[in-house]
């Protein structure tokens, strides 16, 4: 568990920038975190602690920020790391699932097989904001036979709601507004 000390430090690492990507939406910069390692180290000690000995099978990052925290988690649980990206980007045979954001509409794809039946399985992003990208890709793993066993965000924009849609699966969060 983070100490308050510690919790505000990181916090400190993320910048906000106004009316991105789009009028009226406060962005939570990462960059700065990413920049700062002990700031990095500290959002992911605290997040891989919550699930070490809980046996997760493979981590799934959400294109793009999710791939830097998803790989690094992954590597820490000694679990596999499965990308979930946009449309396009996957070389091999591909499931696809269309979702709502808070700014759009969008869809992830995962490649098909990537996750073992009745793997247990961990979605990791950098933000959980309406809900609807981490629940994609949820219902990604779902369709391979493999189980959510949580989710886990380094911000958690609590007044947005997306920990409902969720529901009543895990959510794990570092930093909350």
């Amino acid at each position: 568990m983070l100490s308050a000390e510690t919790l505000a430090y990181a916090k400190s690492k993320i910048r906000d920038i106004p009316d991105f990507p789009t009028p009226g939406i406060l962005f939570k910069d990462i960059t700065p975190l990413l920049a700062e390692p002990r700031a990095f180290h500290i959002v992911l000690d605290s997040l891989a602690e919550r699930f070490i000995g809980e046996h997760v099978d493979a981590v799934v990052g959400v294109e793009a920020r999710g791939f830097i925290f998803g790989g690094a988690l992954a590597a820490r649980l000694n679990a596999s790391f499965v990308p979930a990206r946009k449309p396009g980007k996957l070389p091999a045979e591909s499931d696809r699932v269309s979702y709502k954001t808070e700014y759009s509409t969008a869809e992830l794809e995962m490649h098909k097989a990537s996750i073992k039946k009745g793997g247990r399985v961990l979605v990791v992003d950098d933000v959980l904001a309406t809900g609807g990208t981490a629940r994609a890709a949820a219902e990604l793993v779902t369709r391979q036979e493999g189980e959510v066993v949580a989710y886990a965000f380094v911000i958690e924009l609590a007044f947005l709601g997306g920990r409902n849609v969720l529901a009543p699966g895990r959510v794990e969060h570092v930093i909350s507004y």
